[in-house]
């Protein structure tokens, strides 16, 4: 049976399911900020974004959009009532402190042990880009990553070892990809779902690891 990729935005939207009412919230620069547009209706949900925003909102329509109300990826958000904005210490001193429970990040690889490389790919041309990634994989209680499982060209991004700069060591708890959830565990990778019509054992094909259902 054929298989279809998610799109980013069944992606965010599976992410968004997961988050469960009462928790604080990072989301980091490109796929994972559109996990805001899908947050259930009616919880209290609390999204911080590194630049100085506790209690952000989805993204605004295209008349709304103010950009002195940017996120960390410079893109135009709201403010939910009760929200604030804080100064740039204060809001590394919530990362670094503990206090988010979560941070959604992308991902150039994670491997099976839950390493977590999303700064740079190591080409010489590459623009490294580390932001607070390393003070969000390590200090939030959670750290889940949203990205395609694979790369262009057709290599599994979840490897047994990283062979990009490291972001941070045993800190990723799930992935959510186009074509599947997985959690790390000390037994390996577990399968939570995957798109209708790929089986575990296509799966394991395709990122090249054991992945188990239970």
């Amino acid at each position: 049976m054929a298989y279809q990729r998610k799109t980013k935005d069944q992606v965010a939207a599976r992410v968004a399911q997961d988050i469960p009412e009462g928790v604080y919230v990072n989301l980091g620069i490109g796929m994972p900020t559109q996990v805001a547009n899908h947050l259930p209706k009616g919880l209290e949900i609390i999204l911080h974004s590194e630049n100085g925003i506790l209690g952000m909102g989805p993204a605004p329509a295209p008349e709304d959009e103010d950009f002195d109300l940017i996120n960390a990826g410079k893109q135009p958000v709201t403010l939910l009532q009760g929200g604030a904005y804080v100064h740039h210490n204060d809001s590394f001193a919530m990362m670094r402190g503990g206090h988010l429970d979560i941070c959604v990040l992308g991902a150039f690889q994670v491997s099976v042990k839950g390493d977590l490389a999303n700064w740079h790919t190591g080409e010489p041309d590459a623009i490294p880009a580390v932001g607070g990634a390393m003070d969000l994989a390590i200090g939030a209680k959670q750290t889940w990553v949203m990205m395609d499982l694979l790369t262009k060209q057709g290599q599994s991004k979840i490897v047994p070892a990283c062979t990009y700069p490291i972001t941070g060591l045993a800190c990723v708890k799930r992935i959510y990809t186009d074509l599947a959830t997985l959690e790390i565990t000390e037994q390996g990778l577990r399968l939570i779902d995957s798109v209708e019509g790929l089986s575990r054992e296509e799966l394991e094909k395709l990122v090249g690891l054991p992945v188990f259902l239970y």
